[in-house]
């Protein structure tokens, strides 16, 4: 096998760091990341826990660093506490899905734009026979994951045999056994993928795959298996299968994403003094890894956040207190910010921690006017899974808090998003906002700049979008897309199912992980407008990755509100099992003309909904209605400008 040089940090890095210096400490985190992200996103197959482990992987590196006695045997080290923490967190996740199993289906659900083998394919620029072997990898044995995970990294050139054996604590020749016996799964894996993707393709494979329901999987890979092998057809399937050695010999690790860059995170906190440019290029690390725009982690970004909590730093010393620049870090960050304050009050005892969140003054009073949010003229009866009048106005006042608000920890949330429209300080609110990805039912966003903790998600709005400009638009964007907004009402998209399933494959071809048209209401109801484009979608053989959905409330108790909610969402999941993304939402009743609650009332519905939706395993991401609000009457807006927030902003900055 052809050896490349291997990332990662040297001897003379190692040593440095675990006398203590700060610098070198640094260096040997930014140097580790690489390597451990490669390992935990493939053993965990780029579930939402990814960028947790990692942290916590860091973690444990350096609260062992001072007891490592050999220098030279730290990336053996540092790869056998990586699968270790792989083990841990499967082993939590199993007992979690044993006290509950009614929600193990739903924490099954992968986000499909995390799926590891696709990132790779995507970020790589893998082609043809490169291409299959990265798909081949969906197929294994769940047990064959951590073994993946490092074998690749062998045929790469990153590890040698002996660090993969003792990392799975195996003898090299019980490891040589367990290798050889994954890669013939492999090329069985490969030869699937190819019959699969044939064009005619076998006629008795299509049968074969007539009831698969498209997720790869062991069960499948066998009987897929079985008629190629008795096939006449499929007979051919191997011819010029290059060995996966050769294929894999030099192919780089995949690039780190955004929510763990390790540049931006460690200039900023440990005060190191090495700029971030400078690091990333020392360590041949980019703060743009792989060129695409990618959304945080879900879960796994909120999930850090509250972690750090739970490992809070030292409470720094007044003379060492520093402002963390904005804009505020998100959730990754935060954790990476508690790796480097660890590291600080293990090796060098004494030394002060900043702090690792940004507080933000009680906001002035209101200087400038928002602009009006995106018009709709429709006044609906009442329903709580209703859109509202953007612009509609209010049967009566909100109720304005006297005196100055308290200062906000703004937290930070995969899941967390808004609706953006054009407004004077949009840019400047959306970054202060805390939401991890926005968007603007079109496929830019005009007037408004995307904070680097934040990430845009095109939509095609209707039938008049669907034109090659907007789909080139949208393929420029991050790996998401979304559907067609409220196709169900007349002032709105106003498009017929059949309307609908004839574009749907001008979508599918612009390659990103697709959303459903996402309705007014009643997505949960049989025979209703999205339960019918479902239907015709399954029936064509249309893909559809994740539904989305509207919900307002008329219930302003908020108990009774999050429980409406949160009810609606478990029917629609019950009725499709696919994620879920709930891209509008407030409290606002319909039932009669537009009434708004009070801006306590609002607000304590925001604290108490973005708790549950968090909880809830197959609602991946939620979007609240909107960011920009007119001080001169009720709305459900977060900030009537770049810097003046509501009582729903305030709460909404809070959420985590």
């Amino acid at each position: 096998m052809l050896k490349i040089h291997r990332s990662g940090p040297g001897t003379g890095v190692v040593m440095a760091a675990r006398a203590g210096d700060r610098q070198a400490l640094d260096h040997l985190v930014a140097q580790c990341l690489p390597l451990v992200y490669n390992i935990v996103g493939r053993a965990l197959k780029g579930h939402a826990d990814v960028d947790d482990v990692v942290q916590e992987t860091l973690l444990r590196m350096v609260r062992g660093l001072p007891e490592l006695q050999e220098p030279s045997a730290f990336r053996s080290w540092l790869v056998a506490i990586t699968i270790r923490q792989v083990r841990d967190r499967e082993r939590v996740r199993t007992t979690a899905r044993a006290r509950n199993t009614r929600l193990e289906e739903a924490e099954a659900i992968p986000d499909p734009a995390l799926d590891f083998a696709g990132l790779t394919i995507l970020r790589l620029g893998l082609t043809e026979q490169r291409r299959e072997v990265a798909e081949a990898t969906r197929w294994l044995d769940p047990d064959d994951q951590e073994l993946l995970s490092l074998w690749w990294l062998e045929e790469t050139g990153e590890l040698e045999r002996a660090e993969l054996a003792s990392a799975l604590g195996l003898s090299a020749r019980h490891a040589s056994v367990r290798v050889q016996r994954m890669k013939k799964q492999m090329e069985v894996s490969r030869l699937v993928v190819r019959g699969l993707e044939a064009a005619p393709g076998c006629s008795g494979l299509n049968e074969t795959a007539s009831t698969w329901d498209g997720t790869p999987s062991p069960l499948w890979r066998k009987r897929f298996a079985r008629h190629i092998r008795g096939c006449p057809v499929c007979a051919g399937l191997d011819r010029k299968l290059v060995p996966m050695g050769r294929l894999l010999s030099g192919l780089p690790l995949l690039a780190l994403p955004t929510s763990l860059d390790p540049a931006r995170v460690l200039a900023a906190v440990t005060g190191s003094g090495t700029p971030p440019s400078d690091l990333g290029t020392h360590h041949g690390l980019s703060s743009n890894t792989g060129g695409s725009s990618e959304p945080a982690r879900a879960a796994g970004v909120g999930r850090s956040h509250r972690a750090n909590r739970r490992r809070p730093a030292r409470r720094p010393d007044r003379r060492a207190t520093r402002t963390i620049p904005k804009p505020v870090l998100g959730g990754a960050a935060v954790s990476l910010v508690a790796v480097a304050v660890v590291v600080a009050a293990h090796l060098t005892p004494g030394s002060s921690a900043p702090a690792a969140k940004t507080t933000l003054p009680a906001p002035p009073t209101p200087a400038v006017t928002a602009s009006p949010s995106p018009s709709r003229s429709v006044v609906r009866s009442a329903s709580p899974s209703t859109s509202p009048t953007r612009t509609a106005a209010s049967t009566s006042k909100p109720t304005r808090t006297a005196g100055a608000a308290a200062p906000v920890q703004v937290a930070s949330s995969a899941k967390k998003g808004v609706g953006v429209w054009s407004f004077n300080g949009a840019s400047q609110a959306l970054a202060a906002s805390g939401a991890s990805w926005y968007y603007t039912w079109a496929t830019q966003h005009p007037g408004v700049t995307t904070p680097p903790s934040a990430t845009f998600v095109p939509m095609i709005w209707g039938a008049a979008s669907v034109t090659d400009a907007s789909l080139a638009q949208a393929r420029a964007h991050g790996p998401y897309l979304l559907g067609f907004n409220e196709p169900d009402m007349a002032q709105q998209s106003n498009m017929t199912v059949e309307q609908a399933l004839e574009l749907w494959p001008r979508l599918m071809k612009a390659g990103k992980v697709l959303g459903s048209p996402a309705v007014a209401t009643g997505a949960d109801v049989p025979g209703g407008w999205l339960d019918r484009f479902m239907s015709g979608a399954a029936a064509r053989g249309y893909r559809v990755d994740f539904i989305t959905l509207h919900w307002y409330g008329g219930d302003f108790r908020t108990p009774q509100a999050v429980d409406q909610l949160r009810s609606y969402l478990e029917s629609v999941y019950q009725r499709y099992h696919k994620p879920i993304w709930l891209t509008e939402y407030a409290l606002i009743d319909f039932s009669h003309g537009t009434r708004f609650p009070t801006p306590a009332q609002q607000a304590a519905f925001i604290t108490a909904s973005t708790e549950a939706l968090d909880s809830l395993p197959y609602l991946q991401h939620y979007a609240w209605f909107g960011l920009g609000a007119d001080p001169s009457k009720p709305s459900s807006g977060l900030f009537t400008n770049g810097t003046t927030t509501t009582a729903a902003g305030r709460a909404f900055q809070a959420a985590h």
